[in-house]
């Protein structure tokens, strides 16, 4: 690594509502105060994180820049040029984890291929609390991250991962956008076997955190007894065959 070069931070952020200083390890919050150059997936909702992460009455001397999943992956290679300028960049995501799930990947990639240093800082993953907290396999797990969006396509994706979870004993970690929460899981309850145990995991670490584990066919009769529906929120979904 290039030490005239900046370094390439990872900022964890919770989610919205959340007591920061609850969340985040002091170190966080004192690493930001020294960063200038941010590259985020949203402008708005960055410059809120900011704001309550101490540097409010600051902001107005920050640059920002997109990186989302409209920009176009050259993109990254551009804005490494500030690192390579000797200036760090802070990579900021909509919620949780930089470069898990999220386009943060592309600028952590091109600083690897230009050499400069990247740092995670200590956060919250929702999907290592929601493996912890399901009762799970955590000894042999896979992230599978987003389903297709189309029924037969997801559906048959299920099958697959379903598949995989029983020959290796492994606990497969989905996630989905929460406002298509409740088609996923009605798709997973419906398609699993009904001995499969599937873990919903929903606004891990707000005041409104709900983690149950049940097998498929358990959920089935208490969907239909409680009128069950997953909140529009952040949600991780885990099963084991």
């Amino acid at each position: 690594m290039d030490t005239a070069f900046g370094t390439v931070y990872l900022i964890p952020t919770p989610l919205s509502g959340n007591d920061m200083s609850a969340v985040l390890p002091a170190a966080v919050f004192e690493r930001i105060k020294h960063i200038q150059f941010f590259v985020v997936e949203e402008i708005k909702s960055a410059r809120r994180f900011l704001s309550q992460a101490g540097l409010k009455g600051h902001l107005e001397q920050l640059h920002f820049f997109e990186l989302n999943e409209h920009s176009n992956a050259s993109v990254a290679d551009e804005y490494i040029h500030i690192a390579l300028d000797g200036n760090d960049i802070g990579i900021i995501s909509e919620a949780g984890l930089p470069a898990v799930a999220d386009p943060g990947a592309l600028l952590v990639a091109s600083a690897h291929r230009n050499g400069v240093k990247v740092v995670p800082l200590a956060g919250p993953s929702s999907l290592m609390m929601a493996l912890m907290a399901s009762g799970l396999n955590g000894q042999c797990f896979a992230f599978t991250g987003y389903l297709p969006v189309k029924p037969e396509q997801r559906r048959e994706k299920i099958k697959l991962i379903e598949r995989v979870s029983n020959s290796l004993k492994q606990t497969q970690i989905i996630i989905e956008t929460p406002y298509r929460n409740n088609q996923l899981f009605s798709d997973i309850i419906s398609t699993c076997s009904s001995s499969t145990r599937v873990t919903v995991a929903c606004n891990i670490t707000a005041p409104t955190e709900m983690i149950l584990t049940k097998t498929a066919g358990e959920w089935k009769r208490f969907c239909l007894r409680e009128k069950f529906e997953i909140p529009k929120e952040p949600t991780v979904f885990l099963l084991l065959a």
